[in-house]
């Protein structure tokens, strides 16, 4: 069986988002099931810009065949100003200010949609819906397109050219029920052959003490944030709730963001801006936090939910977002808010009630082991694609 991905960025550097998911599934399947895989990219390495940071040419990585194009444009100048009026209405914008709208955004890479229409792979795989490589691909490629969406309740995602693209697609892997649920509301996939699947972690080491002393904690209580430190992930919303917070209950707790900063948060003199840290320093802090806090409204899966379980955090998620509350639903694992008050008395719990955290942590742990160990994921991952390959036969 051999599979192509087809990703607007891929490479060992792009930590987070759907490019490392799936860079995390090719790897599996090659590890796992001994599979032939390639990945189809462009030579970008910044989402924002999709600017040609890599060499075009063909490179392995961990067992994956990587080829890599040059886009004929990245993010264009232009682009957020032209796209606030078209996002205003999505379902009105008309087709050509639809197409024009995904150049655009870029990353525009023709060469990519090429390869992948000419891989002798027996299936395509698109990840995620909202780039140019998938919008122009799926069409192309046809009977093998089959796509992770990575959707989530979104402006762009109501662009009508995208009920083309999912229309097209010959299987559907989606990250949640809730994305499901959403892409069946909106797109006529019921019938698509489909699958919710998630992904699978591997735990890894970390030093409390290490991670401490690293970013000056010494022995405070902590909640952490890890990921992009970015308005539209929540930081900003977080930040300011637990202003707030640290106002009405005076003490030592510090709140810590470590990922890539995008919006810097207001500052304050208990919350730490460690910006990317190693894997070591991450694994430290999610032992050692009282709980991990996932801001964000938006996100299709949140991994980072299932490192803190492992890691023995308990969660604290935003309400808004339907793909973390509903981990945190059907786990047991957390908490979530949908406003200060409710943020309050979530974190009053997590800190005041040892047994409270463990449980949680204990929930998380067996839904995490139930559902998204990768032999779990690529067992069925394997018998969903190879019944696509093998409809088309």
């Amino acid at each position: 069986m051999k599979v192509a991905y087809v990703v607007p960025r891929y490479g060992t550097e792009v930590v987070g988002g759907a490019e490392y998911a799936a860079r995390m599934l090719a790897e599996r399947l090659v590890a796992q099931l001994g599979w032939e895989v390639e990945a189809l990219t462009t030579c970008a390495l910044d989402a924002r810009t999709w600017a040609d940071a890599y060499p075009p040419g063909e490179v392995e990585l961990n067992g994956v065949r990587v080829r890599r194009f040059a886009s004929t444009a990245g993010r264009h100048p232009g682009f957020e100003a032209f796209s606030r009026p078209v996002l205003a209405d999505p379902a009105g914008a008309s087709p050509a200010d639809q197409q024009r709208w995904i150049d655009l955004q870029g990353p525009v890479c023709p060469d990519v949609v090429v390869a992948a229409t000419e891989s002798d792979a027996d299936v395509v795989v698109f990840y995620p819906y909202l780039y140019y490589p998938t919008v122009r691909g799926v069409p192309a490629v046809g009977d093998r397109a089959v796509m992770h969406p990575a959707a989530h309740d979104e402006a762009p995602l109501r662009l009508a050219l995208f009920r083309d693209v999912f229309a097209a697609t010959r299987g559907l892997v989606f990250q949640t029920q809730g994305e499901r649920r959403l892409a069946e509301r909106l797109f006529p996939v019921a019938s698509t052959p489909q699958i919710v699947m998630g992904l699978g972690i591997e735990p890894g080491q970390g030093d409390e003490g290490a991670a401490r002393e690293a970013l000056g904690l010494g022995d405070r209580p902590y909640l952490l944030c890890l990921g992009r430190v970015d308005e539209g992930k929540g930081s900003t919303l977080l930040a300011r709730f637990f202003a707030t917070f640290k106002h009405r209950h005076p003490g030592p707790l510090a709140l810590v963001f470590a990922g890539p900063v995008v919006h810097a948060p207001p500052v304050h003199p208990d919350i730490v801006i460690a910006g990317p840290v190693d894997e070591t320093t991450k694994w430290g802090l999610l032992e050692a936090a009282s709980a991990l806090v996932s801001p964000s409204p938006l996100e299709a899966f949140a991994l980072v939910l299932l490192e803190a379980w492992s890691a023995g955090s308990p969660v604290l998620v935003n309400a808004a977002c339907a793909a973390t509350r509903e981990h945190v639903a059907r786990s047991g694992g957390g908490l979530w808010f949908s406003g200060y008050g409710a943020f309050e008395v979530a974190v009053e719990r997590l800190l005041g009630d040892a047994r409270l955290r463990a449980g949680l942590v204990a929930a998380g742990r067996a839904h995490l082991q139930a559902h998204y160990t990768w032999p779990v994921i690529i067992g069925r991952y394997r018998r969903f694609l190879e019944d696509v390959a093998g409809r088309r036969r």
